[in-house]
């Protein structure tokens, strides 16, 4: 309002057009949001002859003025601009599809015209959210002495997780790059370097599957710090990320982020990713417990009877979904079908309803007594209304299906709301997991992630490879990993039984890694860091899983560009140029 009386110049996309008898309106689109123009008697007949619809481009100029019929739903509203004179600078063909917040466009057709897509509102929200949390990560680091250092983009194969992208080099024949996975051996060697606080938002390239929060090329945010251990590591991104909430949300955290061992999560949560927006924690029926953990007690008693299913059972995992007692045999018969989808894999589903009159209800009423479905749900910690679900089989498939049960019953309750945040860490995983396939050891994160300081020695004692822990953490939000690190090996020869214990030969160690460890050699500091997922921390701001509307210009599911048609072939010179047939 206060812009009213201003002579103003205006210039953007036409977003509407209405046409009352001798009047006209249109709505102005562009970066900073919506203005109505509104164009007099005496230009109407202006506009009969240079007409202008969806998407041309043009410029008024005019007099702010206040609306007669304002518009809550838009910062502008109040005001409209009465234009003296205007001039198309661009017509348009009509677009494939709408450019507004609820778009009739399909997924591959807003991908393939992203162009115009990127006009919608919705993507230029994310795009600004995108540049917001940018620009507080980089001020950040910043006050924290951390300086941004590129590294190369054209680099070793080493190809050790994910595959890699390959460049063919056409001045080495026969020869290629890859594109990095991460920065991670370049960092490692700054800190050698005695840059000891180093950061990149940096692009890294895997050649993965893809899904809602994955695609090729992708942003994290890279960091590397010298002469540390793993508290400074967790103290100083936890002020990183309370810095990010409170500048780009306006959210305040001010308590610590709670800490959970790998060992915890993956027994409580059934995944090493935890929700902690919400309890419904898994009980553990009939696996003994760990008699180091407070909740340790005898559950025989609970699943032993005449009931096949759980007798036979590696596992008995239980949730109490609270307020669900009431569920009709409809929705458990639902759930029942939810569970045996291919993607969750299980056989079947028990349950047990905790009435609020004090009485129990189960679809294995005839295989237990009331008095063993009670200490079943005082096991559970379920109370009066509650309803307990159930599920037995193979451990590892037992626990996933749980950890996806307990997520779906989130979802249904109105638990996971996306506008609240519960961030936390995840400590001491695994250092190896035992790939059965290749009959080996495999490191959990990567090759160059330290032990804890206590079991190096157990490096040496090829049957403690199970029990190894690492030095490594992971930070969790909202029950997605949103990044990770860990405090690395420098000293080489713990670096050489760190390879020999992957199954690798001093021989090609030395091929892949011998500059990393003759840098070792030159005096290498104690040095950790952390990476984070830039795109999926900026969705998860957003309130959305996907990452891709928070890239300008992302892939497809199956990897492609299709507004550039790409990957595609190339043409007889090229492939000659780079010795390929």
């Amino acid at each position: 309002m206060q812009h009213i009386g201003t002579e103003v110049t205006m210039a953007g996309w036409v977003q509407t057009v209405r046409k009352f008898g001798s009047i006209t309106f249109t709505d102005l689109r562009d970066r900073y949001g919506i203005t109505q123009l509104y164009f007099n008697e005496q230009l109407n007949p202006t506009l009969d002859r240079q007409p202008i619809g969806r998407e041309f481009v043009i410029q008024a100029k005019g007099k702010v003025v206040e609306r007669a019929s304002k518009n809550g739903k838009i910062p502008t509203g109040d005001i409209e601009v009465e234009v003296t004179e205007f001039t198309i600078l661009n017509s348009a063909a009509t677009p494939p599809f709408t450019i507004e917040e609820d778009t009739d466009g399909g997924d591959e057709l807003r991908m393939k015209y992203r162009y115009l897509d990127l006009r919608r509102p919705t993507l230029r929200r994310n795009l600004e959210l995108r540049y917001r949390v940018n620009r507080s990560v980089r001020n950040y680091l910043d006050t924290q002495g951390f300086w941004d250092i590129e590294t190369p983009f054209l680099i070793r194969s080493t190809p050790e997780g994910a595959r890699d992208f390959v460049v063919p080099s056409r001045m080495n024949e026969g020869q290629f790059y890859a594109l990095p996975q991460s920065p991670q051996t370049f960092k490692q060697l700054l800190m050698v370097s005695g840059y000891d606080r180093y950061y990149q938002i940096v692009k890294c390239f895997r050649d993965e599957d893809l899904r809602a929060d994955r695609q090729p090329e992708f942003s994290q945010v890279d960091c590397e710090m010298s002469f540390v251990e793993q508290e400074d590591i967790l103290n100083t991104f936890e002020g990183l990320f309370k810095h990010v909430f409170n500048d780009v949300k306006g959210v305040e955290i001010t308590e610590a982020f709670p800490r959970m061992t790998w060992d915890d999560s993956m027994w409580f949560y059934g995944n090493d990713k935890p929700d902690i927006r919400f309890g419904m924690t898994i009980g553990n029926i009939k696996t003994p417990v760990a008699a180091d953990r407070t909740d340790a007690t005898d559950t025989t008693s609970l699943w032993q009877g005449e009931f096949p299913v759980f007798n036979n059972a590696e596992t008995i995992l239980a949730i109490a979904a609270p307020g669900c007692s009431e569920y009709t045999r409809k929705q458990l018969d639902e759930l029942t079908e939810w569970v045996k989808r291919p993607q969750i894999g299980m056989s079947g589903l028990v349950y047990i309803k905790c009435n609020t009159d004090g009485t129990f209800k189960s679809s294995v009423d005839k295989f237990f007594t009331e008095d063993k479905l009670k200490a079943v749900a005082t096991f559970c910690n379920a109370k009066a209304g509650d309803l307990i679900l159930l599920l037995a089989g193979n451990e590892t498939r037992t626990r996933k299906a749980m950890s996806e049960l307990r997520l779906e019953m989130g979802n249904r309750l109105g638990f996971r709301n996306p506008d609240v945040y519960k961030p936390l860490w995840v400590i001491d995983f695994p250092l190896f997991e035992y790939d059965e396939d290749g009959n080996r050891w495999v490191a959990r994160h990567h090759p160059f992630t330290s032990p804890k300081p206590e079991h190096i020695e157990w490096m040496n004692d090829l049957s403690k490879y199970g029990a190894i822990k690492a030095n490594a953490y992971d930070i969790v939000l909202n029950g997605t990993e949103i990044g990770g690190g860990s405090i690395r090996i420098f000293h080489r020869d713990l670096q050489e039984k760190m390879f020999a214990a992957l199954g690798m030969s001093k021989e090609e160690a030395q091929e892949k890694f011998g500059f990393l460890m003759g840098a070792f050699e030159y005096g290498a500091p104690p040095h950790g860091g952390i990476a984070f997922g830039f795109d999926r921390l900026c969705a998860l701001l957003g309130g959305q899983e996907s990452i891709r509307d928070y890239i300008a210009f992302p892939k497809n599911n199956a990897g492609r560009d299709v507004m550039l048609d790409a990957p595609s072939d190339i043409d007889d010179t090229q492939k000659k140029e780079l010795g390929l047939k």
